[in-house]
């Protein structure tokens, strides 16, 4: 009979750790951390609360579509906003959006001071019973006030690029839809027969608002000229996505494109580098940058490569210059159904 992973001697789950790195060639720590994220996704999705809870985010990419072959180890989650603020959502429309500035400004005030409770009176002490149930040792924290922190005691040596913790950041603005639910299995799983890995059904993002998100993202990275670490992920997920026939269904959803930049433009307000508000009509109905110039391309470059040393990847990854050129091919299709779009 199959034991459970958590239940093995601290000794015996390195050494099947050690046998599935060896069997799928990727990196012990990666399948270590891999692990920990869907226990993490599993207690989530088996709460109290769980009704009220979307994934999405880049590790919805590589856990439930498959569509990058990176190594995504920060979880997303959106809180359903008719949930956590029916008072304000009430006769909001079915995207759940304040009329006007001012009210988006209240709101915005107003969800922060309740998802921060809410984390600290209920997800907080909830994650901490599923770990002592399980005998688990980990050491939680909240940052911000929007992000758990739950800091493993790794059984494995190669952590750099990559931490010994799983990082859970919580939104509370947005329904998250459109929706499908799948069910989400550990990377380890499938070379070990004799070992239960934890696995969960999950309720994620649909995977074209997932895309038009990163690519609005990028587009805000771009104007602003400001790459910091770990951010060159966004471009390899964005060239992944394409690859996987992602990208040009998203570009042709024009309902979804649209919801993002409603969205965004009341709930993630940006400027440029002139200090010029940033349009995300504009990003979607012609005028998407994706492509950064001169020495913030050399910085994201750079940000790329320590992905690269960190061995985030799950096959040769492909060399900068490429994903930028593909980058620069979907700025061009995108703009063209935008611009026509938008005619």
């Amino acid at each position: 009979m199959a034991e459970s992973f958590f239940a093995l001697p601290a000794a015996d789950r390195k050494e099947a750790l050690a046998v599935a790195a060896s069997k799928s060639g990727r990196p012990i720590h990666i399948l270590e951390k891999d692990v920990w994220v869907v226990w993490i996704l599993s207690a989530l999705f088996r709460s109290p609360f769980a009704q009220y809870l979307i994934f999405k985010g880049g590790t919805s990419l590589s856990k439930v579509y498959r569509a990058i072959d990176r190594f995504s180890e920060d979880i997303d989650v959106t809180h359903d906003i008719r949930s956590i603020a029916p008072d304000l959502v009430k006769d909001a429309g079915p995207d759940a959006l304040p009329a006007s500035r001012s009210q988006a400004a209240k709101w915005r005030g107003l969800i922060e001071e309740r998802l921060a409770k809410w984390l600290n009176d209920e997800v907080l002490p909830y994650i901490q019973s599923c770990l002592e149930e399980e005998k688990l040792a980990a050491k939680l924290r909240i940052e911000k006030g929007e992000s758990i922190y739950i800091e493993y005691e790794a059984q494995v040596s190669g952590y750099d690029y990559v931490g010994p913790y799983v990082k859970i950041e919580f939104g509370g603005r947005s329904t998250g839809e459109p929706t499908i639910n799948v069910s989400v299995s550990c990377d380890a799983a499938e070379y070990l027969s004799d070992v239960t890995f934890p696995r969960t059904d999950v309720r994620v993002m649909r995977v074209e608002r997932t895309a038009w998100e990163k690519m609005t993202a990028i587009h805000v990275f771009c104007l602003q000229g400001n790459i910091k670490d770990q951010l060159a992920r966004h471009w390899s997920d964005t060239v992944r996505l394409d690859a996987a026939g992602h990208i040009e269904t998203a570009i042709n959803a024009r309902d979804i494109a649209q919801r993002v930049a409603d969205h965004k433009s009341i709930f993630f307000i940006e400027k440029d580098a002139q200090g010029n508000r940033i349009d995300y009509f504009s990003a979607i109905n012609g005028g998407l940058v994706l492509v950064p110039q001169g020495d913030v391309l050399k910085l994201l470059e750079a940000d790329y490569g320590k992905m690269v040393e960190g061995r985030l990847f799950l096959r040769d990854p492909e060399p900068f210059k490429l994903v930028v050129e593909r980058c620069a091919d979907i700025q061009r299709r995108a703009n063209a159904i935008g611009a026509a779009a938008n005619r």
